[in-house]
């Protein structure tokens, strides 16, 4: 364990005394560790340095988290769960804040470890999907009442108006000179802007109503318990403002993949209808009651959109130098465009299926 990894730790309301610090799973954007402790009952916690050039607004991000969190346990309670399961706890430090900020600038946040937990990689059974969707449906109906205000930490986060003007200066600048290494690539791109825009225009025009989203809903932000239920949603540095579709089509994105986000071979990739029936069952049991019918028009055809972005975020990093995502070999984001790419022409093919099955668990 760190001596300067420790010493940080200790500005925290913690319980007990520190054992361990150990580095936890490996975050694109944060760096997160395990800390152990000792004493009689004292809890386990998460810690986590927050990447301070990725979220320009690390103090309002947690007032987001605490906001909704608070809004969260208010609910729990009145229902009799345990709010310190249903959702995540953040911890103060000594002073009252909800970060640290160290001698280098860093921002370091801590939260409650929710022990007996179980988190997958994948959503590999279509009872663990039905169990996913359920979750996500619910955390989007037990905020579909908050009236609060949220900061708008990540400005044109999955809007695909503001991507694309990014995208148009990527290419302009082509600052390390791939641009002519990926001109099918970009092409895939292009044919699909138009649209990819129309849909967007309707979340702009307010056809399609903005509500609480938590924006990053692959399968291993949600707790289970060893029963195979939800417990939570974690990981809510980018809970916004927005349109509740992008949280399910970024859950079918990667619920459905049957080969890997960065797989190098492209015969393993594909979407899996079984899958994306179940979630959408789990999902709309739960969210069917606040959602409006522009958004039931448009449940299917999310998931394209997501998929679509991410394909057009990682070539433009790619072609940008890899200045967002971590990657581990110079190919990575060119590897990981390819993959969706793939996924994205198989939700294409199935679109039809896609709509069906919405209307039918309708």
């Amino acid at each position: 364990m760190s001596r300067a990894l420790k010493c940080i730790a200790e500005n925290f309301r913690i319980e007990g005394e520190i054992h361990s610090i150990k580095p936890l799973g490996e975050g694109f954007i944060n760096d997160t560790y395990f800390v152990q402790t000792v004493g009689k009952s004292a809890p386990n916690y998460l810690f986590q340095r927050k990447n301070k050039t990725i979220f320009k607004d690390v103090p309002s991000m947690m007032d987001n988290i605490q906001k909704i969190t608070t809004h969260l346990k208010t609910k729990i309670v009145a229902s009799g769960g345990n709010p310190f399961r249903e959702t995540l706890t953040l911890i103060k430090t000594h002073s009252g804040a909800l970060y640290h900020l160290d001698g280098d600038g860093e921002f370091w946040t801590m939260c409650l470890f929710i022990k007996d937990s179980i988190s997958y990689d994948s959503a590999n059974t279509p009872e663990l999907a039905y169990s996913g969707g359920k979750g996500i449906g619910k955390f989007q109906r037990m905020t579909s009442d908050y009236k609060g205000q949220l900061v708008d930490i990540l400005p044109g986060f999955h809007n695909i108006r503001f991507r694309l003007e990014q995208w148009k200066d990527v290419l302009e600048k082509d600052p390390v000179g791939r641009k002519s290494l990926v001109k099918e690539e970009i092409s895939w791109i292009e044919d699909r802007r138009d649209e990819m825009l129309k849909f967007w225009s309707l979340v702009e025009n307010g056809a399609i109503p903005t509500r609480v989203t938590h924006n990053d809903t692959k399968i291993n932000n949600i707790l289970f318990n060893k029963e195979g239920d939800v417990l939570c949603m974690i990981d809510l540095d980018t809970v916004l403002n927005s349109t509740v579709l992008n949280d399910f089509g970024d859950a079918i994105r990667s619920y459905t993949n049957t080969g890997l986000e960065d797989d190098t071979e492209l015969d393993n990739v594909s979407m899996d209808m079984e899958i994306f029936k179940a979630y959408t069952k789990g999902y709309l049991e739960e969210a069917k009651s606040f959602l409006e019918q522009t958004e039931l028009d448009y449940l299917a055809f999310s998931a394209k959109y997501i998929t679509y972005e991410q394909v057009l975020r990682f070539l433009m990093d790619y072609i940008a130098g890899d200045t967002y995502y971590k990657i581990k070999y110079p190919e990575h984001n060119l590897v990981r465009t390819k993959a969706q790419f793939k996924l994205l022409q198989s939700m294409e093919a199935q679109f039809t299926v896609m709509r069906n099955t919405v209307k039918s668990y309708l």
